[in-house]
């Protein structure tokens, strides 16, 4: 059942038409989906935003692919955006198991149909929404083509700390400690703390900006840091996805040449290892180069509208532009 849900859309830039719902996941978490739906509407996107993020930071991304004729529908993942979050601790970034995400998958799966969004569906997933999104599609998620952007097919830490994150995971999970912060993180919001000079997700002065006002102006949106029990969780989850072999769906990813969040090589070699795919690289991008500056977002967005369009991984599409150098 849908119910009305609110939707910042002062701090957004979405396309007309779109509203927010709250639906209940099969186990009873309650999550907060953003639709906008597009007349005429060749498809539509579900958008699987990645951690700490929320519909309102994604209004951008379907207003894009309205422009290229498709509707779309965005999650706020539980425990972030406004959906249920998990912990005493509502600046902390927590879940149980990571297969809880695919509840998520289901509900949403589940509201595009009651709303008879238009298919055929396709799905585009950024960080951690990469890794939920994969499992989904190894599952069956009834989509037509995928595309990822930075997606967390592995997390980039320094090699003397993982096995120590892998071990403070099992011991923390057996003595009950899972929902406290993973080691050097706290209950701040990144990008209220982080200088654009410094950040790690965007080249777009602009862009960084519209994320620092949108949970300035809206606290209850921001996260904070992971706790243990997702790190262990997530770790585990990267680790078994890295075991399967690719599915049979053609597939574009976007990663930036400067990405320093989640695990490149991880990313390669899944995509050496998927017949039907193009891994686009960008020069200079960081961790969303979907958020990068303007002729970047462009170049971008064309490309996976091919995809949706062609229903095949395009060809390289020349060379792309470059991503802004930083200021500073």
């Amino acid at each position: 059942m849908l119910e009305p849900a609110p939707f910042y859309a002062d701090v957004a830039d979405p396309p007309p038409g779109g509203a927010a719902y709250w639906v209940r996941a099969g186990d009873g978490v309650r999550l907060r989906l953003g639709a906008f739906p597009k007349e005429g509407a060749q498809g539509t996107v579900f958008i699987f935003p990645g951690r700490t993020e929320y519909i309102e930071k994604y209004a951008f991304a379907a207003k894009a692919l309205a422009a290229r004729g498709f509707a779309s529908i965005i999650i706020d993942w539980r425990g972030q955006g406004l959906s249920d979050r998990l912990a005493p601790d509502p600046m902390l970034g927590h879940v149980s198991f990571f297969s809880d995400y695919q509840r998520d998958v289901t509900a949403a799966l589940a509201a595009a149909e009651a709303l008879d969004l238009p298919r055929p569906w396709h799905l585009l997933a950024h960080s951690m929404g990469g890794c939920i999104g994969l499992r989904a599609v190894m599952t069956g998620m009834d989509v037509a083509t995928c595309a990822f952007s930075g997606p967390m097919w592995g997390i980039q830490m320094k090699d003397i700390l993982r096995p120590v994150a892998w071990s403070l995971g099992w011991s923390s999970r057996r003595i009950g400690l899972g929902a406290l912060y993973a080691p050097g993180q706290k209950g701040v919001n990144y990008v209220q703390t982080e200088p654009f000079e410094t950040n790690r997700l965007t080249n777009d002065p602009p862009m960084y900006q519209a994320m620092i006002d949108q949970t300035a102006r809206y606290p209850e949106l921001a996260l904070g840091g992971p706790s243990i029990r997702w790190l262990h969780e997530a770790l585990y989850e990267c680790r078994a996805l890295a075991r399967l072999p690719s599915p049979d769906i053609p597939c574009v990813t976007v990663a930036g040449s400067g990405e320093d969040i989640v695990d490149v090589p991880r990313i390669l070699d899944r995509m050496d290892r998927w017949p039907g795919s193009h891994l686009e690289m960008v020069g200079g991008g960081l961790h969303e180069p979907l958020m990068d500056t303007p002729t970047m977002r462009t170049y971008l967005f064309d490309m996976i509208a091919d995809l949706y369009n062609n229903q095949r991984a395009p060809s390289r599409r020349g060379q792309p532009p470059a991503a802004a150098a930083q200021a500073g």
